[in-house]
């Protein structure tokens, strides 16, 4: 079965273009001309990912990323005309997995959707589990689901997954380009603020949880999922 894709974009030259190249590589693509129409349409047919423009008429799209999140995890990655960085983080604050700059070129668009789709997807030739146990702390990667207290917390894929990856090794050190290589891929083509906006993020959910781990900052550096070291073996790989 084709990947749906769902493009929302109010500029209809850039929505028939993307949907001329998108289809061509064999994805399914519905497109919808303003924010309000794409919400509906994503209610509707619940794609593999969305394309979504931010700047547009009924709703804005960061409106529109907000109002997805709060329903599901489903990979955005944000178009937008707007290069400044407090713009870019903004996307990445309302729960986008990545952006694109406009004017874009056809192979990175591509590019993206092929990095976040092989991050989210969750297809893996891998048939081991992929869950993780801290205090008061559960990451499952094969449900995509982080657990605080026993309870559920709402946590896009990207945020999921830079946790894991820290969390797998406790108390190594990476520095930002490694978090970038290994989590967003050495395919992707943004900067090391987005390790930074996403770290953020993580720790909002996370503030005050346990003492028994947290995600810290090796000035300098990058960043380390920290326990105490006769904890290490309370982390608990579920096989």
């Amino acid at each position: 079965m084709a990947v749906s894709v769902l493009i929302v974009e109010d500029d209809r030259n850039i929505a028939e273009l993307l949907q001329m190249y998108l289809e061509k590589e064999g994805y399914a693509v519905t497109v919808a001309n303003d924010g309000g129409q794409g919400l509906a349409k994503y209610r509707a047919i619940k794609p593999d990912l969305v394309l979504l423009d931010v700047m547009m008429p009924v709703m804005d799209g960061w409106s529109v990323c907000k109002a997805i999140r709060a329903e599901e995890q489903t990979p955005i990655i944000m178009l937008t005309a707007k290069g400044e960085t407090d713009d870019k983080v903004q996307g990445l604050r309302t729960g986008a997995d990545d952006y694109i700059t406009k004017p874009f070129e056809m192979k990175e668009v591509l590019a993206r959707i092929e990095a976040v789709l092989r991050r989210t997807s969750g297809a893996t030739a891998e048939k081991k589990a992929r869950r993780l146990v801290f205090d008061k702390l559960v990451i499952d990667m094969d449900a995509f689901e982080l657990s605080v207290n026993g309870k559920k917390i709402d946590t896009p894929p990207k945020e999921m997954e830079l946790l894991f990856y820290l969390a797998s090794s406790p108390n190594r050190v990476y520095t930002r380009n490694q978090l970038l290589d290994e989590v967003w891929g050495f395919d992707y083509f943004g900067d090391s603020r987005t390790v930074d906006v996403h770290v953020k993020r993580l720790r909002e959910k996370l503030e005050g949880v346990s003492d028994q781990w947290s995600v810290k900052t090796v000035w300098g550096v990058g960043y380390k999922f920290a326990v105490p070291e006769e904890s290490k073996s309370a982390q608990n790989p579920v096989v």
